[in-house]
């Protein structure tokens, strides 16, 4: 595992060459000397008249030696010796007074602290300990402040803090000035308590590490073509997630092609509101409708659309929310396309509340805190207040924030309301469990209670969008990926109820082909989202969740028997068919729970040639561009040219110019590839 620690050794071997055995030890020397010069002889009282900002002043100071300078320069990278990854925090205490009794503290946690630091350094900053935690009697500060615990936190991001400067005057607490520059002195009120919290000022551009590209996205190969014969059946999970269609578009403006495997087609297909048939009051909640079309890249083979309509009801009578905005403050977010437009995003969020929704604010970096109880939803200033006040800074720990949030909703639910956590993150967890296997664990032993997970992802260069899909997949919601405000508006504002009210849960598809109709099928996309067989009908096993008002779509390509696109000859031996005078292609079965419930329901419907309209034109336009994407060779000579033709022609209204935004990116793609 990674954390800030590593991250800075690496920094500092990469850019300073390790000086031989005989240098080292001249440069202790030297370091040794110019600091007893400067701090006087290490046999002299320990002075006792400094308060803590002078001596931290004069800790820093006094590492401008030619033997302190690596370690200096260490100091400044980190932003204050004592702020390391894991949190030490050594200051810590009970309130009291800073005394000099908290000085074999302050010294043994510097013998333990990891890392590569100079020894010189740490040898001057054990003769500074003692002025850092020294007898407060000439400090000059309030006595109020004085008995304040002392704090040091990873970022500024750690907690809500608000910056103190000479004479200014806060809560009634006269303050002093700042430490130097890499240090800040902070005033922070947590559960009535007054702190005095130390922080980082923002690295120098000269240490900041370079900027490397560690996306990571699911591995999953394209479905394989299947024989009936041998594997009549295909079962796998609905998908409403859209993450992957804003990761391509983000990808496209950005003048590159899409990592191939961020490219999943049925996320690309689903991204669209579609005109499908509503389920009428009195039946399940949603509708499922069957169409056949022929193949655009293939005359010899046909495409079966699978669609599903859920129904949605009136927005006025539904249940109260409860939403716990985690939101990743992590120095990893300090970026314009990640926590300012987080910000925005969840800014345009609060016109769809109503007074009996509640929202709370938990925000994660190296450490956690709740940075908003839980608030009626129409106290819009103290929400927009919270939002701004978060500032980026430090590693992430995310599942400590999720841990928290939990706890927080569990607090805030209340029989027949809705409770969601809604976590905004670029997915970059470098602390806690940050394996998507472990994630996923925790997340399952979570979602019984009640409480879903949607994910929201923010931001290039690390997003880990397998650790997204994990989380939104194993926490029953849903994963959006927001690159502009546009998008917010979409997934957040015209898409909120469809994103938090459930309607039908664990909804699973199966279909077995019939062999004297169908030779050969293939599964276009859930790659990510396949089950077993047996999984169908096993209650026990999760699936996918279908919101208020979504539609989910599914395409299967598939060969007629006798066409000559068939690529698998016929077995010599099979046995003989015996459903060879049915004109059923196959059978389609669906299974979902209401809310709440623990049993599924079953439906089913005969799968047979019928007429696809506009709809699933449109839909067949999106899973070729998807497939031309990911370099799938099933395609043949189709090129963007033709996806961009099937599109253009089955745009149909397209009230808030998705579509037309698709073809743009058809066009995008197709110069790119040149």
């Amino acid at each position: 595992m990674t954390d800030d620690l590593d991250d800075l050794r690496a920094l500092m071997n990469d850019a300073t060459p390790r000086p031989d055995a005989q240098r080292r030890a001249e440069n202790l020397m030297l370091a040794a000397e110019n600091f007893d010069a400067h701090q006087g002889s290490r046999d002299a009282p320990r002075p006792t008249s400094r308060n803590i900002f002078s001596g931290v002043k004069n800790m820093l100071n006094a590492m401008s030696t030619k033997g302190g300078l690596t370690a200096t320069t260490a100091l400044v990278a980190v932003g204050f010796l004592f702020v390391t990854p894991q949190g030490l925090d050594l200051w810590q205490s009970a309130p009291g007074s800073l005394t000099e009794e908290r000085a074999p503290t302050v010294d043994k946690a510097i013998e333990e602290a990891p890392g590569n630091f100079a020894e010189d350094l740490l040898r001057a900053d054990r003769e500074v300990a003692s002025e850092v935690v020294a007898d407060e009697a000439d400090a000059g500060l309030a006595p109020e402040l004085m008995e304040a615990p002392v704090v040091v936190v990873d970022s500024v991001a750690a907690a809500p803090v608000q910056p103190l400067t000479q004479g200014s005057d806060v809560a009634g607490l006269s303050v002093a000035e700042a430490v130097t520059p890499q240090v800040q002195i902070r005033q922070r009120t947590q559960n009535g308590m007054t702190e005095m919290v130390l922080v980082p000022a923002p690295l120098p551009d000269a240490f900041r590490p370079t900027a490397s590209n560690t996306e990571a996205f699911p591995e999953a190969a394209p479905n394989p073509l299947k024989i009936t014969a041998e594997t009549p059946v295909s079962t796998f999970s609905i998908d409403v997630d859209t993450a992957s269609y804003s990761v391509v578009r983000s990808s496209l403006m950005r003048g590159q092609l899409p990592p191939k495997d961020a490219v999943r087609v049925e996320e690309l297909i689903n991204y669209f509101p579609y005109d499908y048939p509503a389920p009428d009051a009195g039946e399940a909640p949603f509708r499922p409708t069957v169409s056949t079309m022929t193949t655009p890249w293939n005359p010899d083979t046909q495409l079966v659309h699978i669609a599903l309509q859920g129904q949605m009801p009136a927005v006025e009578t539904r249940p109260p929310l409860n939403l716990v905005f985690l939101i990743d403050t992590s120095g990893s977010m300090n970026d314009p396309a990640k926590l300012p437009l987080l910000r925005q995003s969840f800014m345009l969020m609060l016109d769809q509340l109503r007074p009996e929704d509640q929202v709370a604010i938990v925000s994660y970096a190296g450490a956690v805190g709740e940075v908003l109880a839980p608030t009626p939803g129409s106290d819009r200033t103290a929400i927009t207040n919270a939002l701004n006040a978060l500032g980026a800074g430090g590693s992430t720990n995310g599942v400590g924030g999720l841990e928290q949030a939990y706890q927080v909703a569990d607090a805030m639910a209340e029989d027949g309301e809705v409770s969601r956590v809604i976590l905004a993150t670029d997915g970059d967890f470098n602390v806690g469990i940050n394996d998507p296997d472990a994630l996923k664990d925790f997340i399952a032993d979570k979602r019984d209670t009640g409480t879903y997970l949607s994910v929201l992802g923010f931001g290039r260069g690390n997003l880990d969008d397998a650790t997204m899909q994990a989380l939104a997949q194993n926490g029953n919601g849903t994963a959006a990926y927001i690159d502009t405000l546009s998008e917010a508006q979409k997934v957040l504002v015209d898409q909120l109820t469809g994103s938090l009210f459930t309607i039908a849960a664990d909804v699973k598809i199966q279909v077995e082909w019939n062999p004297a109709q169908i030779a050969e099928y293939r599964l276009i996309g859930y790659e990510t989202r396949s089950l077993r067989r047996e999984d169908f009908n096993n209650d026990k096993v999760d699936a996918g969740e279908l919101g208020a008002g979504h539609s989910v779509t599914a395409i299967y390509e598939v060969t007629p028997t006798g066409s000559p696109a068939q690529l698998s000859d016929p077995l010599r031996y099979a046995a003989e068919e015996t459903s060879s005078s049915s004109d059923e292609w196959g059978f389609l079965k669906l299974r979902y729970k209401a809310p709440g419930e623990d049993t599924s329901q079953l439906l089913t419907t005969p799968i047979t040639a019928a007429d696809a309209g506009s709809e699933a034109q449109f839909a067949a336009a999106i899973a070729g561009f998807g497939q031309l994407l990911r370099g799938d060779t099933y395609l043949g000579d189709w090129s963007y040219d033709d996806a961009i033709a099937l599109a253009n022609g089955a745009r149909g209204t397209d009230l808030f110019g998705y579509r037309t935004e698709a073809v743009q990116l058809m066009r995008l793609a197709s110069s790119l590839s040149q």
